[in-house]
């Protein structure tokens, strides 16, 4: 069993180092004879607050830099799919962004009670991309991933694992050894087998790539947009952010 273990400043915050990282590690894990199982987990109380600040400005003010983190972020997904041995989740404090994805597509995750689960691609200002059109759905149900996908609101664990976003829910004190314990559970089951049922359940996932690469396409232009130029602003400055409503079409037709 192979620990993989999120750890940056500001609450194992997603810098662009971490964030290429995040995609090139599945295949190098899945290259290791001796990994069999990986529990992956943040540093300290908290999982991941996704993506940093520098991270988000690369994106909005350099058009190749986000055209190069559109492609990591396609590459973390399929990679995650792709990736034969069970991963398993461990999640305390938030997790939020990059590290979500992470969180959410493992095979089993596990949270804390208190863990907070926040989807914040629309406060932001950007389609909710990443993993969010691909899993929400298909774990939690249209409704429940609309709600929570539209609106920001954070998730706490216990209400992830009634609506089935997540495997399972246990005291936050819990989950590093429940994790744990599942991992060492697989890395001793049968290899194959463990890893066959996995392929064979994520063509669930693989059923809705054109609603995955849509929502990427249109998240990473909306960091060319204003919307996110103004949600990244409120967040710096801790204030809500002010959304202006796109101009309406005022062109008329006229009856010939």
């Amino acid at each position: 069993m192979l620990h993989l273990v999120l750890d940056s400043p500001s609450l194992n915050s997603v810098g662009p180092q971490m964030h290429r990282d995040l995609a090139d590690v599945w295949p190098t894990i899945e290259a290791d004879p001796d990994v069999r199982s990986v529990l992956v987990y943040g540093a300290g109380t908290a999982f991941s607050s996704g993506g940093n600040f520098a991270l988000i400005d690369e994106m909005i003010n350099d058009y190749e830099s986000r055209m190069r983190i559109m492609r990591e972020a396609r590459d973390l997904v399929t990679n995650m799919l792709k990736f034969s041995k069970p991963v398993i989740s461990a999640v305390r404090g938030p997790a939020v962004g990059a590290g979500l994805v992470v969180a959410i597509l493992a095979d089993i995750s596990v949270v804390g009670r208190t863990a907070r689960i926040i989807d914040g691609h629309t406060r932001l200002g950007v389609a909710a991309g990443d993993h969010a059109v691909i899993a929400w759905p298909l774990l939690a149900g249209m409704a429940k991933a609309k709600y929570y996908l539209l609106t920001c609101d954070t998730l706490l664990g216990e209400e992830a694992e009634r609506i089935g976003l997540v495997s399972k829910c246990v005291d936050d004190d819990d989950v590093i050894t429940e994790g744990n314990r599942i991992a060492t559970q697989l890395a001793a089951g049968a290899p194959t087998a463990i890893r066959w049922t996995k392929h064979s359940l994520n063509h669930w996932y693989r059923m809705a790539g054109p609603a995955f690469e849509a929502s990427l396409g249109l998240e990473f232009l909306g960091f060319g947009g204003p919307e996110v130029r103004e949600g990244l602003a409120s967040h710096q400055e801790k204030r809500p952010p002010q959304f202006v409503p796109p101009q309406a079409d005022k062109t008329t037709s006229k009856e010939n």
